[in-house]
């Protein structure tokens, strides 16, 4: 992660950070709740917004802080985006969307099978997040080598 950053790069990172750390809260939070319990049985919902909300927020302060960091350093750079950040964009964007229409398809499968909203809920969480950190590699990958 050496050299100057573009702002979405940046934040692409942040995204990469954050992304794991909140998995593995929101999977140790649930456990913890069901206590060996069945996992149907935990109050799931208040956990996952505190976590989506709480993901938000430390995406958002990191990038804000980095960018501080870099606009020390190139002051003239710092906010500067270009087509290629666009087209990253875009690609990310893509890569995202497919791995969001597979927790779709996924959830339409659990509805079908008369699952626990537990289980759609989370299918679907487990779609967003796994999109956010496969489209942010998909990124970083871009910025590093470049769009094939």
């Amino acid at each position: 992660m050496g050299g100057i950053m573009v702002y979405e790069e940046r934040n692409a990172w942040a995204g990469l950070i954050v992304s794991p750390i909140s998995m593995v809260v929101y999977i140790v939070l649930i456990l913890q709740q069901a206590g060996g319990g069945p996992l149907t049985s935990v109050d799931w919902f208040p956990l996952m917004l505190w976590v989506i909300g709480g993901s938000i927020v430390a995406v958002i302060i990191l990038s804000i802080l980095w960018g501080m960091v870099a606009g020390a350093k190139d002051p003239d750079g710092v906010g500067r985006s270009d087509i290629r950040d666009r087209d990253i964009s875009r690609m990310g964007s893509r890569v995202e969307q497919a791995f969001v229409v597979i927790a779709g398809l996924g959830v339409i499968v659990l509805c079908a099978v008369g699952a626990d909203v537990f289980w759609i809920a989370n299918t679907m969480y487990a779609g967003f997040a796994v999109s956010a950190l496969v489209g942010g590699v998909a990124r970083v990958i871009a910025y590093r080598r470049g769009l094939v």
